[in-house]
């Protein structure tokens, strides 16, 4: 899982999707450095048959209309629903899902431009004789891959209005299982569950963003081979 990531600068390298860079959008809407919850941060969609760089906010659903949610349910006198933590969906639960499911079957995929994704680790943890983990210090890990500046995570992306009724777009990165994953499967607590985002290859970033076939892009959502990756300690 992924909640917080290292973005491109103004000129992400993407030549392979033989688009303009990224300067003009930069220029008109900067993004911070390192993105989290809500931040804006620039993806790679298909836009009338074009491969276009756009803003979109990190986060399926924003949390200022969760808020809102919220609080208007309170005014009627309903029970609350749950603010939910949307920066990344499971594979399996694309198809299904109320919320990801819709954008998923109409093939609103994107790219995720990144540095590197930032994960916590505890190499220090181990057991104790109850078998209760005593976790240690956390080291937090950037992530990335072997001879690219920018990799392309897979992520699905729609476009909302937000509380003032302004078209917003926002956007997930998708998940897979990485229980036995060499780097992954260290990242998190150790009883945590094991997941990872999808890193695609360059070869597959067309496909990603224009086939038709839902089953055909979800056989892409594969886990990155560990000897593919580097692992950097965040200072």
């Amino acid at each position: 899982m992924c909640t917080n990531y290292v973005a491109p600068g103004e000129d992400p390298g993407l030549s392979e999707l033989k688009i303009d860079n990224f300067r003009d959008l930069y220029r008109w809407t900067p993004w911070k450095p390192e993105i989290y919850q809500d931040y804006d941060a620039p993806i790679v969609a298909n836009i009338d048959g074009r491969f276009t760089p756009v803003i979109a906010g990190f986060g399926f659903w924003p949390r200022a209309l969760q808020k809102a949610n919220v609080e208007k349910a309170k005014e009627q006198g309903r029970k609350p629903p749950l603010m939910r933590t949307t920066m990344n969906v499971r594979d399996d639960n694309l198809g299904k899902s109320p919320l990801y499911g819709p954008t998923w079957r109409s093939g609103g995929r994107c790219l995720i431009p990144a540095r590197y994704v930032v994960e916590p680790s505890y190499p220090e943890a181990r057991q104790d004789a109850a078998g209760k983990w005593i976790l240690g210090p956390c080291v937090w890990q950037k992530i990335g891959v072997i001879d690219r500046p920018t990799m392309c995570v897979a992520g699905i992306w729609r476009t909302l209005k937000d509380a003032e009724g302004k078209p917003r777009h926002v956007m997930t990165m998708i998940t897979v299982n990485a229980d036995d994953h060499p780097i992954m499967s260290r990242m998190h607590k150790p009883d945590d569950e094991k997941r990872s985002v999808v890193i695609l290859r360059p070869d597959d970033w067309e496909e990603w963003l224009t086939t038709p076939n839902v089953e055909a892009a979800r056989a892409m959502l594969q886990i990155y081979p560990a000897e593919d990756m580097v692992t950097l300690t965040k200072e």
